[in-house]
């Protein structure tokens, strides 16, 4: 597995294999120190790893942006100064990896977790090929001990397998591969389009990410399947979110999770003052805007999230406005809800997008101007074709994911529906285009 597992990613840029292997190597020797290592000594350990596998993702991703942004700020003050920059490649799935062998680290020196004497079960854990460079971000209490125990072929689990790759490749090839080419021509030529045509645009660039992601996470969470693996569920259909709070714990859940365990809890979580309650949910999604690029559209991306995410926290605090809600059994509510988080984040991807935070001010001036209420330019059938996929995500909202069908006794109905989507995938996927997370 871990020979297949760098094979993979050498077919990307072979020699990048050296930091998965030194992060492998590290963190390893880190954690066998850690299990005899005198309190003093293990913070320093804890901090060797940091220090190595936070550095390398600072340099390639980081060292760039801040040189950068040091610079533009020397030039606002009216004292223009140079500054060189590094030409450097950023490592597919560096982002991942490093947050992957940093849990098992940090789980080691909390105590959470045994440190593993089987050194080939940790270096197939880190580079495990399927989730290797997207995610999930797995935890190491759940799949180093899958590598420790022999695996016997389940064909329940590998036609489950198949269903999520099917699945994974409707949402990438049909929803955003066609998303993509309508997106990248909406957002280069906004000055073009009336407003709803660019709101459309935006909704369009909602559904590229979440089909683009969520596919390459199925993907990747089937062929795991197909080997005898389980890996964590990284989405349960987001965009069916009542609030932020909800949309947050069903969107890129292996992420989110790993900011609240490791930045949001040691920060104190919610059992601290409601001042340093904002303090910590804003630095959690700072961080998370950082985590996803080297831009400052996503750090302000992260900081809107976070900021409308505080606001509804208070609310359900000083208002009850959740326990309400749950109270109030009838569809349009739900509805309702679920169309203002839609068009909460649908706002805030736009800031994602955009090359810059100037551009996407200016994108989302020309959306609420008068042309808003005229009909959109072209893509109207496309539209109509998202809807009625939200509403199979609806009926399939207390499954495990969007192919998951067993439940369907006609074994007739279930074989249309695995063929219409593969005749959906082969005739009607979009011109390729790269997994927007690979980037990150």
């Amino acid at each position: 597995m871990i020979a297949i597992s760098y094979l993979f990613y050498s077919f990307w840029d072979w020699r990048f294999l050296s930091l998965i292997f030194l992060s492998s190597v590290i963190d390893f020797l880190v954690a066998k120190s850690l299990k005899t290592a005198t309190a003093p000594i293990r913070k320093l350990l804890l901090g060797i790893s940091l220090f190595f596998n936070l550095g390398i993702l600072f340099l390639f991703k980081y060292f760039n942006f801040f040189i950068e942004t040091f610079t533009e700020s020397f030039l606002l003050l009216g004292k223009p100064i140079t500054s060189n920059s590094l030409e450097l490649v950023l490592p597919v799935g560096i982002s991942f990896y490093t947050f992957q062998t940093l849990s098992y680290t940090i789980d080691v020196y909390r105590k959470r977790i045994k440190v593993t004497d089987d050194i080939f079960s940790f270096f197939a854990f880190v580079s495990f090929f399927p989730q290797l460079v997207a995610g999930p971000i797995e935890r190491a209490s759940n799949l180093i001990p899958q590598f420790q125990k022999r695996r016997f072929f389940e064909y329940s689990k590998s036609v489950d397998g198949l269903r999520l790759i099917l699945g994974g490749l409707f949402k990438k090839m049909v929803i955003a591969d066609n998303c993509a080419l309508i997106v990248n021509n909406l957002f280069e030529n906004y000055n073009d389009f009336n407003g709803s045509t660019l709101l459309c645009g935006a909704i369009f660039f909602g559904f590229q990410i979440y089909g683009d992601f969520s596919g390459y996470s199925d993907i990747a969470i089937g062929t795991s399947r197909l080997l005898g693996f389980d890996l964590m569920k990284n989405f349960n259909f987001p965009y069916l979110s009542k609030n932020l709070i909800e949309f947050w714990r069903r969107w890129h859940i292996s992420l989110s999770t790993w900011f609240k365990d490791y930045v949001y809890i040691t920060l104190g979580g919610n059992r601290v003052s409601e001042v340093r309650l904002v303090f910590n949910i804003l630095i959690v999604f700072l961080v998370s805007g950082l985590w996803h690029g080297a831009n400052l559209t996503f750090v302000f991306w992260g900081l809107l999230h976070g900021v409308v995410l505080v606001f509804t926290v208070f609310i359900n605090k000083y208002t009850n406005a959740e326990e309400f809600f749950k109270k109030q059994h009838h569809i349009f509510v739900d509805l309702v809800r679920m169309g203002t988080t839609f068009f909460i984040v649908t706002v805030a991807w736009i800031f994602f997008r955009a090359e810059t935070i100037t551009e996407a001010f200016k994108y989302i001036d020309r959306i609420f101007s008068n042309s808003l209420f005229t009909m959109p330019q072209g893509n109207k059938w496309f539209l109509l074709f998202l809807i009625g996929y939200m509403g199979i995500e609806w009926l399939q909202k207390k499954n495990e994911h969007l192919l998951d069908i067993s439940d369907i006794s006609s074994k007739k109905i279930r074989y249309l529906i695995y063929y219409t989507t593969t005749f959906l995938v082969f005739y009607y996927g979009g011109d390729l285009q790269t997994f927007i997370y690979f980037q990150f």
